[in-house]
C-alpha cells in the first residue's frame, strides 16, 4: 500500500467517517457546562438585538441637522431606563451609553465634544444621522439563527445563548474514544520502570488530546507484545466508538497490531503517510457485533502520536461529536532561522511561535519529548520544498 500525502490522507479520514455517520445521539446541560460541547441544533434570536436603538456612547441625543449649535437640555436617559418625551428641534437629551435613543433623534454626539453652559448644552461639531447609536436589529432579527448546529461552542456563542435566553441547550453526546498503549516496554505512570522500560507517557497525553477534541477518553492496560492479550483488549477497545493504538505498527518483528487486525476483518485504508514524525500511522474499519468502527494505529514515540492525532486522527472525533467542519488551522508566522529539509516530506518540527514570529527548537527526533514540552508549536514545511530562509513566511501549528 503506497504511502499517502499529508493532504490526501486528511481527505481520505473525512471522506470515510463522513460516509458512515450514524445518527447522532443528543443530551441536554446547562448553559455553563456547554463550552466546548457541539450544538445539537440551531438556536434562534426571540427579539430583535439591540431590542431597542442602543447608545453606542456617553454625550447627547439630538437631531443631526441641528449642530452644531446650542441646544437646550430637557432630560436625561441611562442604561435600562427611557426617555418618556419625544426630543424636538433645539433640543438634546444627555443619554449614556447602553440606553435606548430618545424618540426624534437621530443622532449622538459623544460628551467630549460637547461643553454645558446651565441648561444648555453646546455642540461645536456637526453630526450625521445614525452616529453613535446601533439601530433596533442591526445585530439579529427575531427568528434568525444565532448559532447554528454542529458548531463546537466556546464563550461568545455562549454569551449569544444567554443573550437569547437559553438556559439549557442540546448538545451531543460525547464519542467514546478507547486508548491502547502497545509493547513490553511500557509501564504505567506510577510505576517505578526498569532500565529498559518507560512510562505511559502517550495514553495520559493522548486522552488529554481527545478530551480536548470533544470525546470522553477511556484509557485501556497496557498491550504487550503478544497476539492473544492484544486481541483481546483491542476487541474491548472497539466497543467504544473509536480506537486510538499507540505502537505496534512498524515493520518490527513484535509489532503485531496490524496482523491481530487484518485477523479481525480489519479494512485498512492507509498505512503510512508522507510525514515526518508519523509515518508509519495506520487508518482503517473493523467490523463490530454494533457496526463498523474506526480505528487508528499511531506511532509509538510520543511526538510521532502527539502529531498524527492532532493532524489527522482528530477528523474523526470532530465528525463522530457532531462538528460540521474539520479544521487545522495552519497560519503563517516569520522564520527566524534558517531551515533546511530533504524532499518528500511534510514535516512538522518543534517550534516557539511568539506573536508573529516562530524559531525551530533543536531535537532529537520523534521520541523526544522533552524538545515538545518546551515548545508551544510545530513548524509545518512543504513536501516539495528544501529550504527557507530567516525572515521568510512558513506554516505553523500552534498546540
Amino acid at each position: 500500500m503506497a504511502a499517502l500525502p499529508f493532504e490526501e490522507a486528511r481527505a481520505l479520514v473525512e471522506r470515510k467517517v463522513r460516509e458512515a455517520l450514524r445518527t447522532l445521539c443528543f443530551e441536554t446541560v446547562p448553559l455553563e457546562q456547554s463550552v466546548g460541547r457541539v450544538l445539537g441544533e440551531d438556536v434562534f434570536a426571540d427579539r430583535d438585538y439591540p431590542p431597542f436603538p442602543r447608545s453606542a456612547r456617553d454625550g447627547f441625543a439630538l437631531v443631526a441637522s441641528e449642530v452644531p449649535g446650542r441646544l437646550r437640555v430637557v432630560g436625561e436617559v441611562r442604561a435600562g431606563f427611557r426617555y418618556d418625551g419625544v426630543v424636538r428641534l433645539g433640543q438634546a437629551v444627555e443619554i449614556m451609553t447602553g440606553a435606548p435613543l430618545p424618540d426624534g433623534a437621530d443622532a449622538v454626539v459623544m460628551v467630549e465634544h460637547t461643553s454645558r453652559d446651565g441648561e444648555f448644552v453646546i455642540v461645536e461639531r456637526d453630526a450625521q444621522p445614525g452616529d453613535n447609536f446601533t439601530p433596533k436589529g442591526s445585530e439579529v432579527r427575531t427568528g434568525e439563527a444565532v448559532v447554528q448546529h454542529g458548531v463546537r461552542l466556546d464563550f461568545a456563542h455562549v454569551a449569544i445563548l444567554a443573550a437569547v435566553g437559553r438556559v439549557k441547550v442540546p448538545v451531543v453526546v460525547r464519542p467514546k474514544v478507547a486508548i491502547l498503549a502497545t509493547g513490553d516496554e511500557i509501564v504505567a505512570v506510577g510505576s517505578q520502570p526498569g532500565e529498559f522500560q518507560i512510562r505511559n507517557s502517550n495514553s495520559v497525553a493522548l486522552a488529554v488530546q481527545v478530551a480536548r477534541a470533544g470525546g470522553d477518553p477511556v484509557i485501556l492496560p497496557v498491550a504487550p507484545d503478544l497476539y492473544e492479550p492484544t486481541r483481546a483488549l483491542i476487541k474491548q477497545g472497539l466497543e467504544a466508538d473509536l480506537l486510538l493504538l499507540s505502537g505496534g505498527v512498524s515493520a518490527g518483528k513484535y509489532d503485531i497490531v496490524e496482523t491481530v487486525l487484518g485477523d479481525m476483518g480489519a479494512e485498512f485504508h492507509f498505512d503510512r503517510i508522507k510525514i515526518q514524525p508519523g509515518q508509519p500511522m495506520v487508518f482503517g474499519s473493523c467490523p463490530t457485533p454494533a457496526g463498523e468502527k474506526f480505528f487508528f494505529g499511531l506511532p509509538g514515540n510520543p511526538t510521532s502520536t502527539m502529531v498524527t492525532f492532532e493532524a489527522i486522527a482528530r477528523i474523526a472525533i470532530d465528525l463522530l461529536s457532531g462538528r460540521r467542519e474539520t479544521p487545522l488551522l495552519l497560519p503563517y508566522a516569520r522564520l527566524t532561522n534558517n531551515l533546511k529539509q530533504k524532499l518528500g516530506l511534510t514535516r512538522f518540527l518543534p517550534a516557539v511561535i511568539t506573536g508573529s514570529e516562530v524559531t525551530t527548537e533543536p531535537w532529537h527526533g520523534s521520541g523526544d519529548v522533552a524538545a515538545v514540552a518546551r515548545v508551544n508549536g510545530f513548524v509545518v514545511t512543504e513536501p516539495d520544498r528544501e529550504t527557507w530562509a530567516s525572515g521568510e513566511m512558513i506554516r505553523v501549528l500552534v498546540r
